[in-house]
């Protein structure tokens, strides 16, 4: 595959995404009590902010891309199927536990020791969870300590 072409596919690919994204924010069901945005705004961005990062691939490809090794290429879709693992695991686990894991997980796999990984994943997912939860008022994932 040339490089122009390998990024115009790629860059059709994540307008595809963007566009089903936005199709999935649509099904969204809003209630008559929420917040005054809604729940369908956040999806919205993130869908068009895809949209036009592949926009941007496709009419501007680079000339030389560097695409990552077998072994590199493997170890990013072993990380890619840990963050589908973690959709799975938020409602069995909790958003504490399930977020220290993966959290931990993307902390190593960015050169920190595991000791610092573990820290790093509890501390970012207790954060979160104090200001999602405590800050926002919104409602998370409980896992198996009730919270």
């Amino acid at each position: 595959m040339t490089s122009h072409l390998s990024d115009r596919v790629f860059g059709a690919l994540v307008i595809l995404m963007a566009a089903l994204m936005a199709w999935g924010t649509e099904q969204i069901q809003e209630s008559f009590i929420q917040d005054p945005l809604g729940p369908k705004v956040f999806p919205w961005l993130i869908a068009a902010v895809m949209g036009l990062s592949g926009l941007y691939m496709v009419l501007r490809p680079d000339a030389s891309p560097h695409w990552p090794s077998g072994r590199k290429l493997g170890e990013m879709l072993f990380t890619v199927a840990v963050m589908v693992a973690y959709a799975q695991w938020l409602p069995d686990l909790g958003f504490v536990l399930s977020t220290a894991l993966v959290a931990g997980f993307l902390s190593w796999r960015l050169g920190s020791t595991v000791k610092q990984a573990t820290l790093a994943g509890a501390l970012l997912a207790i954060g979160i969870y104090l200001v999602f939860h405590s800050v926002l008022g919104l409602s998370l994932a409980r896992g198996p300590w009730g919270f």
